[in-house]
């Protein structure tokens, strides 16, 4: 049996809203069962009876702020509470803060940094022990296409995304010895509540760029159940990472400066 069969357990952070949602619906469809996790109790709970009622699947909702400090071993604690076999963990919790970095609100800052870099590498850590252990299971890293250019007005997240790129790329390769397959899903500019979130009003350039958030949770997946270690949705997402390569790092600067201020 593969981490993605049915009777599986899959765990997806940020599960109330854009690629969380997705991600369980999808998960679900494939017979997995979830522990869905968010801040919001009533959309998840919404969710999980939507879920257990369609796909015949079990459902616990943990509701907790990610961002929070030891959130990651509270989050364990109560799934090893509850005897549950964490097959499959999609790190996908994420917040983004849009703007003049200096001028930003610090505690904005740290809950951000907290949250995309702190509670995931703790969540991977905890988690891939034990998938290590085992001999199996999957993980999904959410990063950004930021994650590959440093970005102005976005300098902060596209840094911690940069973060994860990296680290994901090396779990890669550290944990498939041992039966673990981890996946960096690094999605472009997609229609769900981050813009808003970050505080950002998107250009009509960028908004050309907009991919809906179902078949980017499917990219992730797919990506997950074929072993990649990295996956850009959408092909001009995946020219524009592939374009840093060969674009003077000032130039490209430049010009994310004016598609993102």
């Amino acid at each position: 049996m593969t981490a993605l069969d049915r009777g599986s357990w899959a765990l997806v952070t940020g599960a109330s809203s854009g690629l969380g949602v997705e991600f369980a619906h999808l998960l679900a469809e494939r017979g997995c069962n979830l522990v869905l996790v968010a801040r919001g109790a009533e959309p998840l709970k919404a969710l999980a009876t939507g879920l257990m009622a369609a796909c015949r699947i079990t459902v616990h909702v943990e509701v907790l702020d990610l961002a929070q400090p030891d959130a990651a071993e509270e989050l364990k604690r109560r799934t090893d509470r509850q005897g549950l076999r964490i097959d499959v963990l999609i790190n996908n919790a994420g917040v983004g803060v849009h703007g003049d970095f200096v001028s930003a609100d610090p505690q904005r800052l740290q809950q951000m940094l907290d949250l995309n870099v702190s509670t995931l590498t703790r969540l991977a850590r905890l988690y891939g022990e034990d998938m290590r252990r085992r001999g199996r299971g999957r993980m999904l890293l959410v990063a950004s296409l930021l994650g590959f250019m440093a970005s102005p007005a976005y300098a902060a997240y596209a840094a911690s995304k940069a973060y994860v790129l990296s680290l994901g790329e090396a779990l890669h390769d550290e944990l498939a010895p041992h039966g673990v397959t981890v996946t960096v899903l690094a999605p472009g500019l997609t229609d769900t509540a981050f813009t808003r979130t970050a505080g950002h009003e998107a250009s009509a350039t960028l908004k050309l760029m907009l991919m809906q958030p179902r078949p980017v949770a499917e990219a992730g997946l797919r990506a997950l159940e074929a072993g990649r270690a990295c996956v850009v949705p959408g092909l001009m997402n995946r020219l524009s990472a592939w374009s840093v390569r060969i674009t003077p790092r000032g130039i490209h600067r430049r010009i994310m400066q004016a598609l993102l201020s």
